[in-house]
């Protein structure tokens, strides 16, 4: 099965009459439920006609790849807390390990090779903004310089006490999210022990043989960070300063369709609300989505919707929510498995209302994907899991 063609149900009368029971009382056929089904689609299958290239996207609007900010990854997440024993209480129970602290600062540490995937201070709750790493110190000198946005670190900034070092640079985005940027950081060079790779017997392949799967109860590690995302006010500027600066680049953008009609296309005129978006490494593969951007609900104030951190497979995911959830700790939503990313979800509210996820298996893209459009709506976040509350909509 490798195309959606294989996941739609044919109900031809011939598969009815071959694969469907006869009513003996009045000669008619009545229809099974047909199973549920998966496969791993293409990616241009998976998206559908609704879409179009990303570079066409660019050149459409102006945006100039040579004088973006080169980014290269993203890093770790900066926040701050009330109180720093809680937090770090609260973060290990999610999956991390503390590798530095001093008496105002903590570093947390996943297993994968970042030298840390999240930062905590001292002081009143704060959202101290995602953090990037560019290619070069020059990049960061980009970043000073950049239209519609304000410097708040003084400069270029060493980190001194950070581990691995390196240097950065936060300014606020043009609705004053703060975001930062690093380089210099210097290589993990200790071995980080990683999760064993599970062996999964199905109806016909069963290569496990005399081997029983085993489980020990605790936290579901963190591998690394995936993603954040911001619920903002000027969609549209947003999308547009964080596209156009930075080799950010849409791979699903959401729309609410208007009763007017578009004389370009002759359909109902598209809003568009909500963005999904990767880091542009060319033909190298990266994380369907890095940040993503959304509309504001009415009457809600802006805010940063969440941070997601990735873990090793689905047992891991539903053993950290089981160890998440005996510790008291209250869950947002989840578990369930996302349509846009195709990422398992599980999302949860630290000790301070900050909202946090595990997610897995999620989809891996490059420039040769198409963008996709769809409609906005909650029916389309998930394939399956529990329904959406409405906490997790604004």
């Amino acid at each position: 099965m490798n195309s959606l063609a294989d996941l739609k149900h044919n109900l031809t009368e011939e598969k009815i009459r071959h694969e469907h029971l006869e009513n003996p009382s009045n000669g008619t056929f009545t229809r099974e439920p047909s199973p549920n089904r998966g496969a791993s689609v293409r990616d241009v299958d998976a998206i559908g006609p609704d879409c179009e290239p990303k570079r066409e996207w660019q050149e459409k609007r102006g945006i100039d790849s040579a004088k973006q900010v080169k980014i290269t990854k993203l890093s770790h997440m900066r926040y701050q807390h009330p109180d720093l024993i809680k937090i770090t209480v609260f973060l290990r129970d999610f999956g991390m390990h503390v590798v530095k602290k001093t008496e105002n600062e903590r570093w947390y540490r996943g297993y994968g090779s970042d030298q840390y995937v999240y930062y905590a201070r001292q002081g009143p709750k704060k959202y101290l903004g995602g953090t990037f790493e560019v290619e070069s110190r020059e990049d960061l000198e980009k970043v000073l310089k950049l239209p519609r946005a304000k410097v708040l670190s003084d400069g270029i900034e060493e980190m001194r006490d950070a581990p691995g070092g390196g240097y950065i640079v936060t300014v606020a985005d043009p609705e004053g999210f703060p975001v930062n940027f690093i380089s210099g950081q210097a290589e993990v060079k200790e071995e980080r022990k990683k999760p064993t790779k599970l062996v999964l017997n199905d109806e016909s392949d069963k290569p496990r043989q005399k081997r029983f799967q085993r489980f020990a109860p605790g936290p579901a590690e963190v591998h690394k960070l995936g993603h954040f995302g911001l619920n903002v006010e000027n969609f549209p500027a947003q999308m547009d300063w964080y596209t156009r600066h930075f080799n950010i680049i849409p791979s699903d953008i959401l729309y609410v369709a208007s009763e007017k009609i578009d004389p370009a296309t002759n359909r109902p005129a598209r809003k568009e609300v909500a963005l999904f978006a990767c880091i542009d490494r060319g033909q190298d593969l990266v994380d369907h989505h890095t940040m993503f951007l959304t509309t504001l609900s009415p009457g809600v104030e802006k805010h940063v919707h969440h941070c997601s951190f990735e873990v090793h497979d689905f047992d891991t995911q539903a053993l950290g929510h089981q160890w998440l959830a005996e510790k008291g700790y209250e869950s947002v939503w989840g578990v369930g498995r996302h349509i846009l990313g195709s990422q398992i979800f599980d999302y949860w509210w630290d000790i301070n209302g900050f909202m946090v996820e595990h997610y897995a298996d999620g989809d891996l893209v490059n420039e040769d994907t198409p963008l996709g459009y769809g409609p906005a709506g909650h029916e389309g976040l998930a394939v399956w899991g529990p329904e959406v509350p409405k906490e997790f909509l604004e």
